[in-house]
């Protein structure tokens, strides 16, 4: 009776102490199974029957909005740099808000990020778990960076399942597929889809459908059946505008027919209409391409009467074409005008105006025009700087050579090639304390020297008859793992030759030859060397023969 009665006060008391520490602290939960503990470290769903409450999975960014809508949700994915991320965020969405996750603003957002990374496999899977359909401009920009991307029939695969999908196609859609075609030179398929449309997908091309389809036969060279495409816009009651008329014109330019050319831009002035800065590009690329410099200015000087600014792509052409016909001045001057107007020119519209003025012998002219350039925020590349050493270098201005480095590396390290031009006209020169000072300078800069640079300096070295320093150059070579050429053994054989070839200068490269493989190429090169060797001709046979690779 005793004994029962302590059992039943102990299961009381523990009962009691149970209770009262769940109203000490309510938010500690009992431990959970393995196999729940499990679940929730993995972020995956738990067995049923276990409260949603009893846990919580991690987001997998923080913080998390605590109030998810599909405009911050949009936000979040488009926000992330890692595709990978944004494709986790948008699935731990969908697993608390479907509705949110599934919103168009969401799933935009994941398609753009996603097809910008392309990963075309995710998003094909995605596709296909989809409860509700995708909204269609999610879809095109799928086609659109299927285009970018070089996969036109996965564009026209899609395409065709948008009725799966139980999405009907719009004209931004068939057009998308369209410029996704063009753009991968697909042109008879495009032509295909183009006249199927209507019958096939129910979707009416519009005015810009036929831009693309005239664009697609002036690129296969089909501008007779462009023309006929033209005079048919009016029958399916679309009216061409400047952008139909500048495709014809540029399928007659690629034609090489500028006279039929000059045709279609006057129909386009006879209707009214202003021409744009493509439509006169476009001629003057033509003229240009014809070697008709004088007409490419006519047509620019029409262009400024009619007060049409000229683009980026317009400055361009006019450049490269002044540059061709040896007109630096003019091309000097467009390239300034260009600059002034807000324009960005390349490095490489910048090294044509350099080269021209510079082999016209107008290097310092060169030189104050890239400082110009420079002064405006513009980077003009090492291919520039380059150009202006190279022919500094050439001219015997080496002082002034290392001042255009020194000056425009403020902005940018230099590329290999400037060094290695600057390098050449010092050691030429015979200053090759300056060219050390260089190198160790180019190293400290992160810019490792190839075979060329060490030739260069083995080569200054022997010139002036140091042939021991040029074989230490050369074991500096091989410890920095840069392998020796025969052009680097033909230097040095050439130097101790002409300085009279002691035995020890001549073991040590033939030693650090074998070290590095010698083939038969060499044979000739180290043959320089017999008379030399003191009869130990037999020596040279014998190293070469057993070091043939």
């Amino acid at each position: 009776m005793n004994v029962l009665y302590l059992f039943h006060t102990s299961l009381f008391h523990l009962l009691m102490f149970q209770s009262t520490l769940s109203r000490i602290s309510p938010r500690r939960h009992h431990p959970f199974s393995t196999a729940v503990a499990a679940a929730i470290a993995a972020n995956s769903v738990p067995a049923s029957g276990l409260p949603p409450s009893s846990f919580k999975i991690r987001p997998p960014v923080h913080p998390w909005p605590r109030r998810l809508t599909p405009n911050n949700l949009s936000s979040l994915i488009s926000r992330q740099h890692d595709p990978d991320l944004s494709l986790q965020i948008f699935h731990h969405a969908q697993s608390l808000h479907p509705s949110i996750s599934h919103a168009p603003q969401s799933l935009h957002a994941l398609f753009l990020k996603l097809s910008r990374a392309r990963r075309f496999s995710l998003l094909e899977s995605l596709l296909t778990r989809l409860p509700n359909p995708p909204p269609e401009p999610s879809l095109v920009i799928l086609i659109r960076s299927y285009g970018l991307a070089g996969k036109p029939l996965s564009a026209v695969r899609l395409f065709l399942k948008f009725q799966s999908l139980r999405v009907q196609p719009s004209i931004k859609s068939l057009n998308a597929l369209l410029n996704a075609l063009v753009q991968n030179k697909r042109y008879r398929l495009a032509h295909s889809l183009f006249k199927s449309s209507a019958e096939k997908f129910r979707v009416v091309p519009n005015v810009v459908s036929c831009n693309i389809l005239l664009k697609a036969l002036c690129k296969s060279n089909e501008v007779d059946v462009a023309v006929r495409v033209l005079d048919q816009m009016g029958l399916m009651g679309l009216v061409p505008n400047v952008v139909s008329f500048t495709t014809v014109l540029g399928g007659y330019v690629f034609r090489g027919d500028m006279e039929s050319a000059m045709r279609v831009f006057g129909e386009i002035l006879d209707r009214g209409w202003v021409p744009d800065a493509t439509t006169y590009t476009v001629l003057m690329s033509g003229f240009c391409r014809m070697g008709n410099l004088v007409e490419a200015i006519r047509v620019m000087d029409l262009m400024e009467e009619n007060r049409v600014q000229p683009s980026e792509v317009t400055y361009g052409v006019m450049i490269e074409a002044y540059c061709k016909g040896r007109k630096s001045g003019e091309a000097m001057n467009l390239l300034e005008d260009m600059i002034s107007k807000g324009f960005m020119p390349n490095s490489v519209l910048c090294c044509r105006v350099v080269d021209v003025l510079c082999e016209e012998g107008s290097v310092e002219r060169a030189w104050e025009m890239c400082r110009g350039v420079v002064r405006k925020g513009i980077r003009v590349g090492g291919a520039v700087v380059s150009t202006i050493v190279h022919w500094l270098c050439k001219e015997g201005k080496v002082v002034e050579a290392r001042e255009v480095l020194d000056e425009l590396e403020k902005g940018e390290v230099a590329s290999l090639l400037t060094y290695n031009t600057l390098i050449v006209g010092m050691c030429e020169r015979g200053e090759l304390c300056e060219a050390a000072r260089l190198w160790d300078e180019m190293v400290e800069k992160g810019r490792a020297p190839n075979a060329f640079t060490y030739n260069v300096l083995i080569k200054g070295f022997c010139k002036v008859g140091d042939v021991k320093e040029g074989i230490r150059v050369l074991e500096e070579m091989v410890e920095n793992g840069c392998l020796p050429n025969k052009s680097t053994y033909s230097i040095l054989v050439d130097g101790i030759s002409v300085s009279g070839g002691k035995k020890e200068e001549i073991e040590k490269v033939v030693l650090l030859a074998m070290t590095t493989g010698v083939d038969g190429g060499l044979w000739g090169i180290f043959l320089k060397l017999v008379g030399n060797l003191d009869g130990n001709a037999a020596m040279l046979d014998r190293i070469l023969t057993e070091n043939v690779v």
